[in-house]
């Protein structure tokens, strides 16, 4: 059973969406708070495995929090749940290592379906708000990371990538899983479209 907690300033909210989360038979809401800083000690002396956490909070906001859980080493996944859309809000989630990134507007299963993913490793960031941070700045992807997508356009293997760009396949598989995280995509073939459409790749 994954122990959820939430935090959200809006009553209504926090109680429709602990409703749907605990009739999940995985799923287990075991804390609320509708300020940032109980959501903090809570989730600290709880120990959840997920948080999900909205920006503007009394007290503290979701982004405090999430900072002051990273400070503190704390191995609970992440996943900001928000109205809020604003490039500045996103940025500071990534940089304090959040596993998710959602909109309120995003339909249940889809978070559903991104707290099971977060729970396997992987990071899920709204592709509308990746596409439209990723075209107001530069290329995020570093030059070995662009080498390994180069190949990955033709649809090579990882096996033949790391032939091509004379690298072991683990370190391959280690850039390919940054350039899905930093694209915020769900697969190669997202990452490739994206790049395109940036103008990072021909």
């Amino acid at each position: 059973m994954t122990k959820i907690f939430l935090a959200d300033d809006q009553q209504m909210l926090l109680s429709a969406l602990a409703t749907l989360l605990d009739i999940e038979d995985d799923l287990e809401v075991v804390g609320t708070a509708q300020d940032g800083q109980t959501a903090l000690a809570e989730i600290c002396r709880l120990q959840p495995e997920v948080a999900i956490l909205d920006i503007e909070m009394p007290k503290m906001t979701g982004l405090d929090v999430a900072e002051q859980l990273r400070l503190h080493k704390q191995s609970v996944k992440i996943i900001i749940l928000t109205t809020f859309a604003q490039e500045n809000y996103f940025q500071k989630a990534v940089k304090f290592d959040v596993n998710g990134y959602l909109l309120k507007d995003s339909r249940s299963e889809i978070l559903i379906r991104t707290i099971h993913d977060v729970l396997a490793g992987d990071i899920i960031f709204a592709p509308e708000l990746v596409k439209s941070v990723l075209k107001a700045e530069k290329n995020p992807l570093t030059a070995g990371e662009m080498d390994v997508l180069s190949a990955m356009q033709m649809g090579r293997s990882t096996a033949e990538i790391a032939q091509t760009v004379f690298l072991s396949e683990g370190t391959v598989r280690n850039y390919i899983s940054s350039i899905l995280s930093k694209t915020g995509s769900h697969n190669r073939i997202e990452a490739i479209n994206l790049a395109k459409e940036n103008g990072w790749l021909n």
